[in-house]
């Protein structure tokens, strides 16, 4: 089935969706820094790139990224209606959040960036290696 929209009319339509609602990822973040005692963290800290967690006094910003959208291979799931679009939509995604590390790097903040499988019972060997600046 087509789209509906014409390809401005789409564009302007994915344009206007804002994020949020990435409460499911977040929470589950949070209750990992509950369990391993991590305190310390700041929500909706004023910087570039808009952190999910930040640690102002050890200045560290932790992203976490939603596979799909920030184009982490896992999934290798690219939709077949419009993939020239999402192609590009994860390129530049991926492009952003490069520049975002590097502009906080170059401000002096460690960045750590955790992928949404990760949080997964599964892969808690790769997220506990990434959340050791923080047990410190």
């Amino acid at each position: 089935m087509g789209d509906i929209f014409t390809s401005e009319k789409r564009s302007e339509v994915m344009k206007a969706i804002k994020s949020k609602n990435t409460k499911t990822t977040e929470m589950k973040m949070i209750s990992i820094f509950k369990e391993l005692g991590i305190k310390g963290w700041r929500r909706t800290y004023p910087l570039i790139g808009k952190p999910d967690f930040v640690f102002p006094k050890q200045r560290i910003v932790v992203f976490v990224d939603g596979c799909f959208w920030h184009g982490h291979n896992c999934r290798n799931v690219t939709p077949k209606i419009n993939a020239d679009f999402w192609n590009k939509k994860h390129e530049y995604n991926v492009a952003h959040d490069a520049e975002v590390t590097n502009q906080l790097i170059n401000k002096g903040w460690k960045v750590i960036r955790i992928w949404e499988c990760e949080l997964k019972n599964k892969n808690r060997e790769v997220l506990m290696k990434k959340l050791l600046g923080l047990l410190e």
